[in-house]
């Protein structure tokens, strides 16, 4: 079957600012509104050329975002107004992510907000600033042993990533294993009858990446060793054995994607290698793009793994925060560079547990809020980035993410809700809107654009998330976590270009009880879901694995491998039921290998020799005043229907927000 079903599914992984003018998004999920203010704010600056000796005026500004934080906490207790911190244009450069915390004090109090923001914020003479967990490399002359390369010394740099130019650079990488002759996998690794493992460089740095179906991973090199007929190559402990135990033995093992990070592989314009053969001593390898002068190149090393963290306790929230108008760049995550590699599915990979079980852990956002209420985020840009770019979890409510811009991001764009490891907790009231998110999940695959991992009331409204590797949107837990999800909206999303890499994924995937009933179940509305005609099997509006109640109503889906569908898992109990279509435009795709019901959609049958593997019947759907596009130029008939149309009009983020987040 061409859909990737195994029981790692239901094992370890089971798979997993302004008020928008809707009325029923605004019925469906009350944010709490940030309190008006009731006096002029009080004004702080921070400039590059600043300070921190200085009082933080505009003309005599702190030099630091972390002093600014300092006199943020010594003013809060007193607010009178609002509490506003100006960045004036320029790059900050962090020695230490900024954290911010209730029990420090870095709350609003008496019913007023600390914001910080870019200096002109809102106008057109708003100055451009970027919080920074970057390095930057210079001290560039050509490399003597490798032709057309360029290296500089860079003492005990740890890095993931490189960016040249404001682009990103990419590891030096080979194709499948990078070498001939015969290759299987054993309990520690592989042996082969190839003899170029042995001239590999550095083997230690080198990553193995698996790739089949919805999955992605990565493991390293422990060691390459020699004997008269074979090749024997250790994999890194404990991630060969948890990739094993994730994967379901050797089979996806067999066959690695590439292999990465050794100046013995292909060499490329673009590409970088970060030498640590002599610790304390790494030396950067970089070979130029046609046009790059190295003497002249901005190129920076991101160095620290967060950026902005916000936390709370039980009972006591971070609260009433603002972020605006600043830009987020250059932070890596080192992870996957440990003993334990990465081995992955979605935005999921494990680590050694107890008794031999494995614990899920969760790629943490770069900026992250965990137990946090009512923090908005407007107008930012996140770039640049190693690990996830935002996250909200651990019981955070009604915090508003508003109008940013999400961009070349290793991981996932927006991740909220209760995450592994946490299989509890209540997340409720939050609004995800008119953001762009594209070009994520550029270092790991297995990421979508926006992950709603069990929350409550939560309204997901006209973003835009095209050219992904996988998901969309992605609304459901990890695991079967149930009594959890309720009233969750999905509403005029454009998306578009999803699972340009793996399958079995859609444009908005929604998986596990979302509610008791219709009346407190998930709504899909109003989105544009289109163009993503990509490998054996995608689907527009995907309910898969235990989706129940759930209402599709007004989309308009074409040009997916299937338009609707998903995979009943009845050998489970956990079936997709509970569903209804209303007033869809769609032109039904459905993939060669899987029959046609007499009802709509794509609903693979199951495997009778193997029935953990396969899916079943779906129960309870219900379909009414839906119109069927033809299958021949679907969107040419869409844009003829003027209902259809104004679907593919209305969807995306507001017209007032378009030109600010680069959109036209």
């Amino acid at each position: 079957m061409a859909i990737f079903r195994t029981r790692a599914r239901t094992g370890l992984i089971t798979r997993t600012a302004g008020v928008i003018g809707l009325a029923m998004a605004a019925a469906a999920s009350p944010v709490a509104a940030l309190p008006a203010p009731t006096a002029a704010p009080t004004q702080l600056y921070v400039a590059t050329w600043g300070k921190d000796s200085w009082p933080g005026t505009l003309e005599r500004p702190f030099a630091t975002p972390a002093r600014a934080q300092q006199a943020v906490r010594a003013r809060a207790p007193r607010m009178t107004s609002d509490l506003v911190v100006n960045l004036r244009g320029g790059t900050y450069r962090l020695k230490a992510p900024l954290r911010l915390s209730e029990a420090a004090g870095d709350s609003g109090r008496n019913g007023h907000r600390v914001i910080y923001q870019a200096y002109g914020y809102g106008t057109p003479q708003q100055e451009r600033v970027t919080i920074s967990g970057g390095r930057q490399i210079s001290g560039w002359r050509p490399e003597q042993r490798l032709r057309g390369f360029w290296r500089t010394e860079v003492g005990s740099l740890e890095t993931r990533q490189l960016y040249v130019g404001d682009r990103r650079a990419t590891r030096l990488a080979g194709k499948g294993a990078g070498f001939p002759g015969t290759l299987k996998a054993t309990s520690t690794g592989y042996v082969t009858t190839s003899a170029v493992p042995r001239t590999w460089r550095n083997p230690g740095d080198i990553e193995f990446v698996y790739r089949a179906g919805y999955l992605e991973g990565r493991c390293g090199v422990a060691g390459v060793s020699a004997s008269a007929r074979r090749t024997t190559i250790r994999m890194d402990q404990p991630c060969w054995s948890l990739a094993q135990q994730l994967y379901g033995g050797t089979e996806l093992l067999e066959a690695p994607t590439s292999v990465e990070n050794s100046p013995s592989f292909a060499h490329k314009p673009g590409s970088w290698y970060l030498d640590r053969s002599r610790p304390g001593h790494h030396q950067l390898l970089y070979l130029p793009r046609p046009g790059e002068d190295m003497h002249r190149a901005e190129v920076v090393a991101p160095v620290l793994e967060s950026l902005v963290t916000g936390t709370g306790r039980p009972g006591h929230p971070l609260h009433d925060i603002g972020l605006r108008g600043l830009t987020f760049a250059y932070a890596t995550w080192r992870a996957p560079s440990e003993p334990a590699g990465f081995p992955s599915a979605w935005s999921i990979y494990l680590r050694p547990g107890r008794g031999g079980d494995a614990r899920t852990l969760t790629v943490p956002g770069t900026v992250a809020f965990r137990t946090a209420e009512r923090i908005a985020l407007e107008a930012n840009r996140f770039v640049h980035l190693g690990a996830q770019a935002l996250e909200l979890s651990e019981n955070s409510s009604y915090n508003v993410v508003d109008g940013n811009v999400i961009t070349d991001v290793s991981d996932g764009g927006i991740l909220m809700g209760v995450v592994p490891p946490d299989e509890k907790g209540t997340n409720r009231g939050n609004r995800i809107s008119n953001n762009w998110i594209h070009h994520i999940g550029v270092e790991y695959r297995a990421a979508s654009g926006i992950w709603d991992s069990a929350t409550r009331e939560t309204t997901l409204a006209h973003n835009q998330v095209n050219d992904v590797p996988y998901s969309g949107i992605l609304s459901g837990p990890a695991d079967d976590l149930r009594g959890i999800m309720r009233r969750n909206h999905i509403l005029y999303n454009r998306v578009f270009a999803t699972n340009r890499i793996l399958v079995d994924g859609g444009g908005i995937y929604l998986r596990g009880e979302q509610g008791t009933s219709f009346a407190d179940g998930a709504v899909i509305s109003g989105n544009a879901v289109t163009d993503s005609k990509y490998g054996e099997w995608n689907v527009g509006i995907y309910t898969d694995d235990s989706t129940n109640w759930v209402t599709v109503d007004r989309n308009t889906v074409y040009d997916y491998v299937a338009s609707i569908g998903g995979c009943s898992e009845e050998w489970g109990d956990r079936p997709v039921r509970n569903v209804r279509y209303r007033g869809n435009f769609w032109d039904d795709a459905v993939p060669e290998w899987v029959a046609r019901r007499e009802f709509p959609g794509a609903w693979p049958p199951a495997n009778a020799q193997h029935p953990e593997e396969g899916c079943g019947e779906p129960h309870h759907l219900a379909f009414s005043g839906n119109t069927l596009l033809p299958p021949r130029h679907p969107g040419q008939a869409c844009a003829a229907n003027a209902a259809c149309a104004a679907v593919l009009e209305n969807s995306g983020p507001l017209p007032s927000y378009r030109r600010g987040l680069g959109l036209h």
